[in-house]
Parts: structure tokens; C-alpha cells; sequence
């Protein structure tokens, strides 16, 4: 349940947070994936056993989905799991930026019911649990107001904003980015930035507490195609992701599937 996963969820993030800081920079440990699967350091390992010491501890009967622990397919059988990123934004860890982010999930029948998104070295921590709202450092946020002509202000890659992704015309949007997913979600959630767009296959260990924070703070959540987001899949990965207020949502699938709105 939300009200009692939550707490745990804050506090063993708070750990992993002191944790990673330990390691944080150009000095920590890092080395390449196999398959060009990006960075990895000594950070996102530490940070891993960590939140499977608490977190496990804490709920044995729970799955485990972990982008630094190898899949089993045990977590399938299972009711309901955690979704852990130990670092998300390992690239901007290992440069010494401030925009990486510990996200962790729990999952009860594929829908998220509990998330915290922390970025240790900019003392944000976002929560959500469902049905009962998104906070930063405790204070309720929401999504921004939608606005009727105003240009949206979204975080996206420039790739994902080329003509031939977009049949039904390219929105006029106001891009930025942040290396995170979990955080690009996040600052959606607290209103400062109207949508998040990523059209490419996600983790969803990249997704999956973000995906709460938003939905919880009155914006809406789905795949590329607007189908809702569902989680712990045999292959653990989503079709794209787009988060936004509820117009811009609209408009951006509308967009996406040929038909163009105007």
C-alpha cells in the first residue's frame, strides 16, 4: 500500500543518496556496458546492493527489476515489485553534474503505486503514491496550467523532434533537456515544463517512478501511441514514453498518430 511503501521508499532513497555522493564525480570508478549499453561506475553497484539490502529486507515478498542487477524471470510470478534506477544519468554523474537521479518504483500488477525520484546533490526529493498526490521536499506540486496558444515548453533529445517522427505535423514546442529521464518526468510534475517526449524503446526502471509523479500530479502518462503504461513485462521495456498536461497530451498523440488537429 502507498502509505506505508512510501516512507520506505524516502528513506532507503536518502541512504542511497549519502551512498552515491561518496563516488560522485570523475574520480568514481566507471566502466562501459556490454552491447554499447552505456556507463556504468562504481557508484551505480554500491548504490544497488544498498537499496537491495533495505528494500528486500524490508519486503521479501516483493520482486526486484534493477537496471544494475541481472533479470530473473522470478519477478514475473510476483504480485508486486520494486523498480529501481540506482543512478539514472550515470554519463552526467561521472562529469560531476548535479542532474542525476536515484529513482525507485514499486509495481503492484504492472501499475506503479509508490515512487520517489531524489537527486541527492540538488536536495530534490519527489514522492508520489497513488491516490494521494506528488510532493517535492514534502510540498504538493502539480503539473502546469495548460495555456490555449502559448508554446509549450517540453524536454526531449533534438531527435525526437525531427518532421518524419511527426505525420500530423511538428508541434511548436519550446525544447530543453536534462540528461535524466526520472528527472525530465519530475519536472514535468512540479510544473516547469508543460511535457516530456522520448519516442525510442525505454527501460522501465528509466520511467517508472517518474510515470507516478506526474500522473499523481494531474498530468497524463502514456506509451508513444497513448496506450497507458504498464509495468513488469517479460521484456521490460516501453514503446516510448510521453508525459504532459492533458491538452498538450492530446495534441502531441494526435500529432504522433498522422491526423493533424488544425
Amino acid at each position: 500500500m502507498p502509505a506505508t511503501d512510501l516512507p520506505l521508499l524516502i528513506e532507503a532513497a536518502h541512504a542511497a543518496g549519502r551512498e552515491a555522493s561518496v563516488f560522485v564525480g570523475p574520480l568514481a570508478v566507471s566502466w562501459e556496458k556490454p552491447e554499447n549499453a552505456g556507463p556504468v561506475t562504481e557508484a551505480d553497484i554500491a548504490v544497488n546492493e544498498l537499496l537491495i539490502s533495505k528494500l528486500r529486507a524490508a519486503r521479501p515478498d516483493y520482486g526486484w527489476l534493477s537496471e544494475e542487477t541481472e533479470d530473473s524471470a522470478e519477478r514475473l510470478s510476483k504480485d508486486t515489485i520494486f523498480i529501481v534506477d540506482p543512478i539514472d544519468g550515470t554519463r552526467s554523474f561521472v562529469a560531476g553534474s548535479r542532474t542525476w537521479a536515484i529513482s525507485i518504483a514499486i509495481a503492484q500488477q504492472g501499475r506503479i503505486t509508490a515512487a520517489v525520484v531524489f537527486l541527492p546533490l540538488r536536495n530534490k526529493m519527489y514522492a508520489a503514491g497513488l491516490g494521494i498526490g506528488t510532493t517535492l521536499n514534502g510540498k504538493t506540486v502539480k503539473v502546469a496550467k495548460a495555456i490555449p496558444r502559448q508554446t509549450a515548453k517540453v524536454l526531449a533529445t533534438s531527435t525526437n523532434l525531427e518532421t518524419q517522427n511527426w505525420p500530423g505535423g511538428l508541434p511548436l514546442l519550446d525544447r530543453h533537456y536534462r540528461p535524466s529521464l526520472a528527472y525530465r518526468l519530475s519536472l514535468v510534475s512540479e510544473g516547469r515544463f508543460d511535457g516530456m517526449i522520448t519516442l525510442r524503446a525505454s527501460w522501465e526502471w528509466d520511467i517508472a517512478a517518474g510515470a507516478l509523479l506526474v500522473t499523481e500530479a494531474g498530468g497524463h502518462v502514456t506509451d508513444r501511441t497513448g496506450i497507458p503504461l504498464h509495468f513488469n513485462n517479460k521484456e521490460p521495456m516501453l514503446n516510448g514514453v510521453l508525459a504532459a498536461t492533458k491538452p498538450l497530451h492530446l495534441d502531441l498523440i494526435t500529432r504522433l498518430s498522422a491526423t493533424d488537429p488544425r
